[in-house]
């Protein structure tokens, strides 16, 4: 393709060599080079962005992988962005596969939703559009004042599944929390296969699900005069007429596994492998339960501290995910973990994009709760 005749560019935000590789491969798929662009940290740990050819009235496409610097390359997206607004970019649009600080999109306690923040300074930076994949609530699409293209990696896992699993038809789906069975019943029906529920384990905790329930603070008793109390014989209740119900506490219940995983290969499925204490506590339940072999697929490999050794390990046989994030150093830590390659949706998606094309082919058989 000729790159001067496409009417668009495709551009790579990172500073660090490893997360350019899912841009390589997508250019590489689309026929196009990547645009001349220098993005590093300066000695001060600032971020400096010079793009390097004209981009005026063109299309951009900046894709964006998110390493475990997590801040740096938010921030090189932003900067990229904007220095593509003012060189007068006609449309930018961000290809980001994992979208950093999905699992802050719930108020909790008086924190705030980090996610919707991140979504308000990508629209100020200039960008458009954004294709993701496997956002960790579909809710957050919500939070865009652009168009959000919301890609599945499942139809890429279910093929290694298919391919790469012997005797996969033994196999029988396993949601690690209730909160997972709709994910996981998905892949089930796809595939034709039985599916369980691990029930029990702890989700959060009461103190993570409080949301102000101790406000206001109990009052304390003065022991001077402020100007503020009644006088003597008129003191009141804080709230007089107001009785609220008891509230009972929470009670872990006793792990159990719904559905029968004895003699069968356990394939448990979700978006986001991060800190897999509670994948590798799962694998012990179904090894105890009888399952012969673990499988683990997500889609997003984030893989933090100490999570390869933990695998390597564990009852877990493999875990499988895709190249959303970077996770090389992983692979040589622990030789458990594969991947599973998505850059040609994501480089579909980009061309269906440009050329004004339907994006229902690339979610065709995909249902709502996948």
């Amino acid at each position: 393709m000729n790159i001067a005749k496409s009417g668009y560019r495709v551009f790579s935000a990172n500073s660090s060599v490893a997360c350019t590789e899912l841009a390589k491969k997508i250019t590489e798929r689309l026929g196009v080079e990547l645009g001349k662009s220098v993005v590093f940290q300066e000695s001060n740990r600032e971020t400096r962005v010079d793009v390097k050819e004209s981009v005026r009235g063109q299309t951009i496409f900046i894709i964006q992988t998110i390493p475990r610097d997590v801040n740096t390359a938010i921030m090189e997206l932003l900067i990229m962005a904007y220095a593509l607004k003012t060189s007068c970019a006609k449309n930018i649009i961000g290809v980001i596969p994992y979208f950093p600080y999905s699992k802050q999109c719930k108020m909790r306690k008086r924190g705030s939703i980090v996610s919707k923040l991140l979504a308000s300074m990508l629209a100020k930076a200039g960008l458009t559009h954004i294709i993701t994949m496997d956002l960790h609530q579909k809710e957050i699409q919500g939070f865009f004042s652009f168009p959000v293209d919301n890609l599945r990696a499942s139809p890429f896992l279910i093929q290694y599944i298919q391919e790469e699993i012997p005797d996969y038809r033994n196999a029988i789906i396993v949601a690690k929390s209730p909160s997972a069975a709709k994910r996981a019943q998905s892949y089930a029906e796809r595939l034709r296969l039985g599916l369980a529920v691990i029930h029990g384990e702890a989700q959060c905790s009461e103190s993570d699900m409080a949301d102000g329930r101790h406000s206001p603070p109990c009052v304390r008793n003065t022991t001077g005069h402020t100007g503020l109390e009644l006088p003597p014989g008129k003191q009141q209740a804080p709230f007089p007429g107001i009785e609220l119900p008891m509230m009972m506490a929470k009670e872990k219940p006793p792990i159990t596994v719904v559905g029968d995983v004895g003699g069968r290969i356990a394939i448990i499925v979700d978006d986001i492998i991060d800190d897999v204490g509670d994948f590798v506590a799962a694998a012990e339940i179904l090894k105890e339960r009888g399952a012969y072999k673990i499988y683990i697929m997500a889609t997003h490999g984030l893989l933090s501290a100490d999570a390869p050794l933990l695998i390597e390990e564990s009852a877990i046989d493999e875990v499988v995910v895709t190249n959303t994030v970077p996770h090389e150093v992983q692979k040589l830590q622990c030789p458990k973990i594969k991947t599973v390659d998505v850059s040609m949706i994501l480089a579909e998606a980009i061309r269906r994009i440009h050329n004004g094309e339907s994006m229902a082919y690339l979610f065709r058989n995909i249902t709502v709760d996948d």
